[in-house]
């Protein structure tokens, strides 16, 4: 066998590799799946000035680093009776956003003695604009959209939550 022929083999082998390497797959993408309410404690909501119960509900904890970045992510719907409660090591502004999340929620921040210290009315699902809290806060509860306000809830309101 000449050179020439040798490497004109040898192009063409390369060719076909590449060409083989190439093709087109089928991609698969895992998406994740529906994640459905753990109940976790009760979170009971009082008004300031009278002390009387506002609402009780069914909460999840997300309290480690893990649960607090996930959060509601990933779930088509909330009951009106249930809610996700952020705790955090700490009293700080804080700041939350909608990425991956599918519900309309409002949010709201409460201080380290467990007063409302603001309210988030109505956060867009998958918005990745930061909504921030007015003052600093060391727990944050979510909601389904409109609740805050069909409870008429306003800074100065306190919670007291059990673990189970």
């Amino acid at each position: 066998m000449n050179v020439p022929k040798l490497i004109f083999s040898i192009l063409l082998l390369g060719l076909a590799t590449l060409t083989l390497a190439c093709k087109d797959e089928k991609k698969t993408t895992i998406a994740p799946t529906e994640i459905t309410f753990k109940k976790e404690g009760e979170l009971t909501l009082y008004k300031s000035k009278t002390d009387s119960v506002i609402k009780t509900l069914n909460i999840e904890i997300a309290d480690t680093g893990y649960d607090r970045e996930t959060g509601l992510m990933y779930r088509s719907a909330m009951e009106n009776n249930n809610a996700m409660l952020f705790v955090f090591p700490d009293e700080l502004p804080r700041g939350f956003y909608m990425k991956n999340t599918q519900i309309p929620l409002d949010i709201i921040y409460i201080a380290e003695n467990k007063t409302i210290a603001s309210i988030a009315k109505n956060a867009k699902p998958m918005d990745e604009t930061t909504v921030l809290s007015h003052k600093p806060a060391m727990y944050v509860l979510e909601v389904n959209a409109g609740l805050a306000d069909a409870w008429q809830l306003k800074e100065g309101d306190s919670i007291t939550y059990t673990k189970q």
